[in-house]
Formats: structure tokens, C-alpha cells, sequence
């Protein structure tokens, strides 16, 4: 039986940040479309749909990006536990105060949570 390859690397701080959710994925296109999808995200695109976040990341087209989040059998549960457990280890408990705001300008955030 031979070894799964490497993943794909993108920017370092991406597969840095990345690295620590890999175990999540069943197989390493999964975890090549989740470093992907943050590339995009955090990439300088004005409208950030899946065809442009693949072109951003060097894929072919965005049909693996489409199935990696409506097929592949991660679970976001699982996902968003570990990033919160991830933040809370990074504070060190100290406290802060998360601010989430919207793309249109507004008077006030509309969610203000408290950790």
C-alpha cells in the first residue's frame, strides 16, 4: 500500500493555519479544497463566488470546491468546535470582544458576543 501524497501547499500562513483541522478530512483533495477555499476568502477578490476563488487558488474550475462543500463527508460540527477550542487556547483566557459586522455600513454590529 503506498502513502497518501502531501497536500498541495498554498501561502504559508495559510497552510500553517490550515494544518491544524487536516485530521477532520477523509482524504487529502478535501483538505487541498479547504486550504482553497481560505485562499479565496482571504484573497483581494471584490465578489468572492466559486469560480473565482478556484481561478485565485490555480484549479482547473470550481466543481471541486462545489462538491468539497455540499459532498464531502466532513462535519462543520466538528469543524467549528475545533476552531473555538483553537481561539480559546490562543487567548489563554484572556477576554475579548468579537464584533460581527456586515458588508453594508450600519449605526451598530449586528451581533456582539462576549468570550
Amino acid at each position: 500500500m503506498t502513502a497518501p501524497r502531501d497536500p498541495k501547499p498554498t501561502v504559508n500562513f495559510i497552510d500553517v493555519y490550515c494544518a491544524y483541522y487536516q485530521n477532520l478530512f477523509s482524504g487529502v483533495r478535501s483538505f487541498e479544497n479547504f486550504k482553497a477555499l481560505h485562499l479565496g476568502i482571504l484573497s483581494e477578490l471584490k465578489c468572492k463566488t466559486l469560480p473565482r476563488i478556484a481561478k485565485v487558488a490555480g484549479l482547473d474550475n470550481s466543481q471541486s470546491l462545489h462538491h468539497f462543500l455540499t459532498e464531502s463527508p466532513w462535519d462543520v460540527a466538528d469543524l467549528r468546535h475545533r476552531r473555538l477550542n483553537r481561539i480559546l487556547q490562543v487567548l489563554e483566557g484572556r477576554s475579548i470582544i468579537l464584533i460581527e459586522g456586515s458588508r453594508t455600513p450600519v449605526s451598530r454590529p449586528r451581533r456582539i458576543e462576549r468570550f
